[in-house]
């Protein structure tokens, strides 16, 4: 039986990704329909919309998609179109491992294992903003005891408790799903009390349905420090949208760069997985990116689908080919000029040919 998957090639450098990544999924022997549709900037000039109803209706139906970056157009009402798929589809959960791979000459570190689990749809991300002088500003603003400077432009941050639970509980959930041992929480709740409070309020609550797995939280300034300084000592990060935006960026620099950081988006009647980095238009038709962390995104729909053991072949192989390098991109290697590097689709076919 073959699994019908939404696949969304994207834009940039989207489509060069995608192709190859799908080469290495279906080297596995997994069987794929694969069914295919049209969002981002390109479609934009065609449709009207980077974003049209069939992508989201397609994901509804299927249930799983795996998808390459996508340029945002700028003017289009869209502030993101991955913004939008996580709404309009309710995929609450945004996860992304930070994994070290042995000759990564980019890394900082060795023996990182790290899982960022970030809160998609409320926060700051909510997109709750009022320009500087409309009446909902103003509004604001006189409510504010003198607080808000009259010139201000206002976003609102909310945070709920239902918001909180389902995202901490995630991690939770995670962790025992895969062998995990701690779970930390990460806001600033010092601060602010009302908001970021909640969520550490949720969590301690959270944490005393799994007693086999340690619960800490850690304000986000210092958590930013220990990462940088003693990163072994964590494993399930849970965190709001917005800070969980910036950890997982900071964790990924770890380990080498977004080039090899995939992720997933996953809600209770769907899962998107994507990689992390942009579309990097400027390399597009280059045959120049580096696919492993869209690789590896695909590595994680195949654990969701319970593929596990084509999940490993894939994800060893691909250590094979990095701690290797020779057959890789050359983002990968020590000299970036050095003109042994090799293409997005060969270091595919290297993937391919370690899987064999």
């Amino acid at each position: 039986m073959a699994y019908r998957v939404t696949l969304i090639p994207g834009d940039g450098i989207g489509p060069e990704l995608v192709e190859a990544g799908r080469r290495v999924l279906e080297a596995t022997g997994v069987e794929f329909d694969w069914d295919v549709q049209l969002a981002g900037s390109e479609i934009m000039e065609q449709e009207g919309t980077p974003l049209p109803q069939r992508v989201i209706d397609s994901i509804r139906q299927n249930k799983v998609a795996l998808k390459g970056p996508i340029t945002t157009p700028i003017g289009t009402g869209f502030r993101s179109v991955n913004v939008a798929l996580r709404h309009e589809l309710d995929l609450y959960a945004c996860i992304r491992p930070c994994k070290s791979y042995a000759g990564v000459q980019s890394a900082r570190y060795q023996n990182i294992d790290l899982v960022v689990v970030r809160e998609n749809t409320e926060d700051l991300y909510a997109g709750v903003e009022f320009e500087a002088n409309s009446s909902e500003a103003k509004e604001i603003i006189a409510k504010s005891a003198g607080k808000i400077n009259p010139d201000a432009a206002i976003s609102i941050k909310p945070i709920s408790a239902s918001g909180s639970r389902r995202i901490i509980k995630h991690a939770f959930d995670y962790a025992v799903a895969n062998g995990r041992k701690k779970v930390t929480a990460i806001a600033k709740a010092n601060i602010m009390k009302f908001t970021d409070g909640l969520f550490f309020e949720v969590g301690r609550e959270v944490a005393k349905e799994y007693p086999d797995i340690e619960y800490e939280e850690r304000l986000i300034d210092n958590m930013c420090m220990q990462l940088v300084m003693h990163p072994e000592n964590y494993d399930v990060l849970v965190l709001p949208n917005l800070y969980g935006d910036i950890i997982s960026d900071l964790c990924a620099g770890l380990v080498g760069g977004l080039g090899l950081a995939p992720g997933a988006n996953i809600g209770e009647k769907g899962a998107l997985f994507e990689p992390t980095h942009g579309s990097a238009p400027k390399y597009k038709g280059l045959n120049k990116a580096n696919p492993t962390a869209f690789i590896l995104s695909g590595v994680m729909m195949l654990r969701h689908l319970k593929e596990f053991e084509a999940a490993e072949r894939v994800e060893r192989a691909i250590a094979k080919v990095i701690e290797e390098g020779k057959n890789v991109t050359y983002d990968l290697k020590a000299d970036r000029n050095d003109p042994t590097a090799v293409g997005t689709q060969e270091m595919a076919d290297a993937i391919i040919a370690a899987m064999e």
